[in-house]
């Protein structure tokens, strides 16, 4: 079926002990993480699970119909990461944009399950230099029935600044309506559901202790850098390390800065491994 390759789970086994969850955008393909999944795996042993979530991923239609509720997402993502706690003593949450928030909401509620939490350009609000006024009239749509035949149409840079990969991504949605970063347009009634996972994530913040990477664009078009400056002061998280890229715009997984995005993740996870290894050590008594 055309585009089938694009819209499969993404799952990679690991040769270590840990495993790491990754969600992609709304309206978005698990090949939005590959990359940073591919890394993870190779380099690190993680077994990697990248899945398709049901009203929220996109499948075969140009134009995504059949949007669920932000609380089906949510309940979909935890599934899945219990799926892999069965099998994995140590699991890590990774998101990118919506899917970031869907691992916040996880972390409000299961914290102390996380190993550790990889947020990639979470937004809490709308502001990216990309965002014009005419895009606000999404709320016309919002409370009436219009928000179920309505939908945003994507457009460049596309969440990218490498050019050569943002004309790949055009080509495709040109060709098929969909492409390697998702749909080429997003239905308003998807878009509500994200306003209300952000206002329910903004609300309990506080509630989240998980160790937790931060990565952002200072360019994001989609999310300015003060949506990570908000989740920085809101959790209440003990190891927190927020990494601000410059040569990137919102899909930091797919643009020039992803091989840091795969570092940074690796290097923080592997040192929250380290840290349980440590506590887990027996200590040794001195006769005396």
């Amino acid at each position: 079926m055309l585009g089938r390759w694009i819209i499969e789970t993404i799952h990679m086994e690991g040769k270590g002990k840990g495993a790491v969850l990754l969600l992609h955008g709304l309206y978005g393909t698990p090949q939005q993480l590959q990359y940073i999944g591919r890394k993870l795996c190779v380099m690190g042993g993680y077994t990697i699970h990248i899945p398709n979530i049901q009203g929220y991923s996109v499948f075969d239609d140009p134009v995504p119909r059949d949007t669920t509720p932000w609380t089906y997402w949510s309940e979909q993502v935890e599934a899945n990461f219990d799926l892999l706690r069965r099998e994995h003593d140590q699991v890590s949450v990774a998101g990118l944009c919506i899917g970031a928030d869907l691992a916040l909401h996880l972390a409000t509620r299961r914290s102390s399950d996380l190993h550790a939490l990889c947020l990639y350009s979470a937004p809490l609000r709308y502001d990216g230099w990309n965002v014009t006024r005419m895009r606000w009239l999404k709320y016309l749509g919002y409370y009436t029935p219009f928000r179920y035949f309505l939908s945003l149409a994507e457009r460049p840079p596309y969440g990218l600044k490498d050019e050569r990969i943002r004309q790949w991504v055009a080509t495709q949605m040109e060709k098929r309506g969909t492409s390697a970063i998702g749909s080429s347009r997003s239905p308003l009634k998807g878009v509500f559901e994200t306003e209300k996972l952000m206002k329910s994530v903004s609300q309990n913040l506080h509630k989240i202790h998980a160790p937790t990477l931060i990565m952002h664009a200072i360019e994001d078009d989609l999310a300015s850098p003060k949506n990570a400056e908000q989740i920085e002061r809101g959790i209440s998280s003990l190891q927190v390390r927020k990494v601000l890229l410059d040569n990137c715009y919102h899909i930091i997984t797919m643009d020039f800065e992803k091989e840091r995005v795969a570092q940074e993740s690796l290097a923080f996870i592997t040192q929250q491994s380290d840290r349980h290894d440590l506590k887990l050590r027996p200590k040794l008594r001195l006769a005396g």
